[in-house]
């Protein structure tokens, strides 16, 4: 069951668009979204903090359209989506229907406008460090993806000494994996989490070589993907001790999609 919280056409005057006259004279807007989220302790307790109120949604809607000016109002809606989305734990994901009525286009036309959903994603990432402060590398990453208010840091593992694999000689590893929401795509947390990692000087030089911290997206929904710099699940997830161990601590009950098995049976499986 999928409960869900709707405003329909709220009416907007503010100043988006691509021509100079659309930002200096402004324009209406006409702003509907749907947000799910449960619902369920609000409607049996009659409580109106065990829900969203969509009076105070209207208002963040308001001040995002007005607080800045997009020459695309796919811009203005991304924007309200994620205002909405890191505004209120309780909504899981939102829709955003975003019209334009009065659209310069020379053309007979009631309405143009763009359409989007947005959805806090489940991701887990390995976590890996054999230089230096090892610890202090592994939980500085975890405040730095914990900081971005595009990530939820939901579980993170216990770090476990493990020993190095791939047959260069080198010192021990520290090994952990963490439990995440996020508003990024995959690639935009590939991205991120490269950040994270050059910031604590990671360097690629040879493979499966010592790092200072090595960040990995083993799961990310229930997505496979394969490109030329990433795949989903990671390749190595199902073989890697290292990887599995505090996985499973975490989120023995995770579905890893493309072995079709969950984390705890690929755990027994190698252990």
């Amino acid at each position: 069951m999928t409960d869900k919280i709707f405003i329909d056409g709220l009416e907007i005057f503010a100043n988006h668009g691509a021509l100079r006259e659309e930002n200096v004279l402004g324009q209406k807007f006409v702003v509907s979204v749907s947000m799910e989220c449960d619902m369920r302790e609000a409607g049996k307790g009659d409580d109106l903090s065990k829900s969203v109120n969509y009076a105070d949604v209207c208002t963040l809607i308001e001040k995002s359209m007005k607080d800045s000016t997009y020459k695309l109002i796919e811009a203005a809606a991304e924007n309200i989506a994620e205002k909405i989305l890191m505004s209120y734990d309780r909504v899981k994901s939102v829709t955003v229907n975003l019209k334009k009525p009065w659209a310069p286009i020379l053309m007979n036309v009631n309405t143009v406008g763009v359409e989007i959903t947005r959805l806090w994603h489940t991701s887990y990432i390995a976590l890996g460090s054999n230089m230096g402060d090892r610890r202090a590398h592994l939980s500085e990453a975890v405040k730095s993806i914990e900081s971005s208010p595009r990530c939820r840091v939901k579980k993170v593992s216990d770090f476990i000494e493990t020993k190095p694999v791939g047959g260069v000689e080198q010192e021990d590893f520290l090994n952990g994996c963490m439990e995440i929401q996020t508003l990024y795509t995959p690639h935009e947390l590939l991205d991120f989490l490269h950040e994270i990692e050059n910031a604590h000087h990671r360097e690629r030089k040879i493979h499966w070589g010592p790092r200072t911290l090595d960040l990995d997206i083993i799961l990310y929904d229930d997505i496979i993907m394969n490109n030329s710099d990433l795949t989903i699940p990671h390749p190595e997830s199902t073989k890697r001790e290292f990887v599995l161990e505090p996985l499973n601590r975490i989120a023995p009950y995770a579905y890893h999609p493309a072995a079709r098995m969950y984390i705890s049976e690929l755990f027994d499986k190698i252990h």
